[in-house]
């Protein structure tokens, strides 16, 4: 009789790896539910949750009950949860809330192309454009209601850094600053509200400017303070300000595109401007950071990448900047800080 041996902790460890999928899915289900608005009247069974929703009993509490043993929700008793540290953070509208980034991101816009992943490694191109048969940005244009939903996301998600940015540079010092593709502008709105003297002008679609006017971010205080201009940044960027602001854009292109719109950024600019970009961070060789788990994102979605300081610093070199410094946000952001050069 051969003794009892424990599994393979390597195999174990890279199996568990691939859970993520499951608990990805099992996040978006609970957020696009809207569980933790109906937990925040008080503790709920789930027969009373799955009646409100219209959904299969069971199916809920054992969708419930996995995300409890996460941390996401607890359950105070057999088949009754109430919200957790963690899932107060689905809830909508309170701070820190990340619902509609976990709304995009288990949408099939976002989710789907992962099933051709390996596409994007044989070819180097998108997998999202095998998938969907376009790009990510034409699909938003000819979808809106995708688009709220993305924009939403992107909102939310600037919510998370904008404050850290705001204060991780003195933007004041240049008196005018230019967001470009800047989607709603939650970091001007909180880049402005931070240096009082700052006049500000968001950059971006036609569409997107609309709708970002009616946020309600706006407040009446900074509205005389910032200019709404519609413009393709491949086609050019508005003149007059000092500073030009670029958040997560870059990453989102291939160097030919990403060094088109930073030539028109530097058409923009004045001698005596600068160019503010805020990226992630790749981080050191073999350590798990946020940037390459975006870099992958970029891969599979955009056909866009991260790139390392060095290699920001080439391609701002490429349309006529120097860059002057990078600065530390967090362990995963940083600023990109290029002057012009003639």
């Amino acid at each position: 009789m051969t003794p009892q041996t424990a599994p393979d902790a390597s195999s174990l460890h890279l199996l568990r790896m691939t859970d993520g999928l499951v608990l990805h899915q099992a996040l978006f289900a609970a957020a696009k539910l809207g569980i933790a608005d109906l937990l925040n009247e008080g503790v709920r069974s789930t027969s009373e949750l799955a009646a409100r929703l219209r959904v299969n009993h069971d199916a809920l509490y054992r969708t419930l009950r996995f995300l409890a043993g996460q941390g996401v929700f607890h359950e105070t008793a057999p088949r009754t949860f109430v919200n957790s540290p963690l899932s107060e953070r689905l809830r909508t509208g309170v701070p820190g809330s990340v619902r509609s980034i976990v709304m995009y991101r288990g949408s099939a816009n976002y989710f789907a192309p992962f099933s051709n992943f390996l596409h994007s490694i044989e070819t180097g191109a998108p997998a999202r454009e095998k998938t969907n048969g376009m790009g990510v940005f034409e699909h938003l244009r000819r979808n809106p209601g995708d688009a709220r939903m993305f924009e939403d996301a992107m909102t939310d998600l600037s919510t998370v850094w904008a404050g850290s940015v705001a204060h991780a540079y003195d933007f004041g010092r240049w008196g005018s600053l230019m967001d470009v593709g800047g989607g709603n502008g939650l970091l001007l709105a909180t880049i402005l509200k931070t240096y009082p003297s700052l006049r500000g002008v968001l950059v971006d679609q036609p569409d997107v400017i609309e709708r970002g006017r009616q946020r309600e971010f706006w407040s009446a205080d900074l509205t005389g303070r910032v200019r709404f201009e519609p413009a393709d940044f491949f086609q050019g960027v508005p003149s007059g300000c000092r500073a030009c602001l670029m958040r997560n854009v870059l990453h989102d292109w291939d160097d030919e595109r990403a060094c088109r719109i930073l030539k028109n950024c530097r058409r923009a600019l004045s001698e005596d401007g600068v160019l503010l970009l805020v990226e992630y961070r790749l981080g050191d060789e073999n350590t798990p950071t946020l940037g390459k788990t975006v870099d992958i994102l970029m891969l599979t979605l955009t056909g866009g990448r991260e790139r390392t300081v060095r290699e920001h610093g080439e391609l701002v070199a490429g349309a006529g900047f120097r860059m002057e410094q990078s600065i530390l946000v967090t362990d995963d952001v940083m600023i990109v800080e290029a002057k012009p050069v003639s």
